[in-house]
């Protein structure tokens, strides 16, 4: 003797299927981002005098971000620090736009759309000054 079990799913058996195809929207999209960051930053690294390769190297990445926006690499232990983290992310983002001689409305959209604005940055016409201490 056997059993069949049948289950109605109702009106919920597309869901699934939506919440797939919207989960690959999503990391589609984040990739997207993400090849556009590292591009932004290939060319970020080149106008700095840095080897543009090492965008693609994480850690490694994040270090030479480090130095060419405050001059000194390891501070980006600091983020590795929960909370500080934040704080010092935003700080980066300042110091690089002055780096490059942008004001704070350009740190701004460093902090909130890093995707366009490393591009800016790094296909515009700025030029890499240094890191500004104040």
């Amino acid at each position: 003797m056997s059993f069949y079990y049948y289950t109605d799913f109702g009106d919920f058996s597309g869901l699934g299927f939506l919440v797939g195809a919207l989960g690959f929207m999503f990391s589609l999209a984040a990739i997207i981002f993400g090849i556009l960051v590292i591009i932004g930053m290939w060319k970020v690294f080149t106008k700095a005098g840095e080897p543009g390769w090492m965008s693609l190297i994480p850690f490694l990445n994040t270090y030479k971000l480090y130095k060419i926006a405050w001059g000194n690499g390891w501070l980006f232990l600091l983020g590795l620090i929960p909370i500080v983290n934040i704080v010092v992310y935003i700080m980066v983002s300042i110091k690089m736009a002055r780096a490059f001689g942008m004001g704070t409305g350009f740190a701004v959209g460093l902090i909130l759309l890093p995707s366009i604005f490393y591009l800016i940055l790094g296909f515009g016409d700025s030029v890499y000054y240094g890191p500004v201490n104040n």
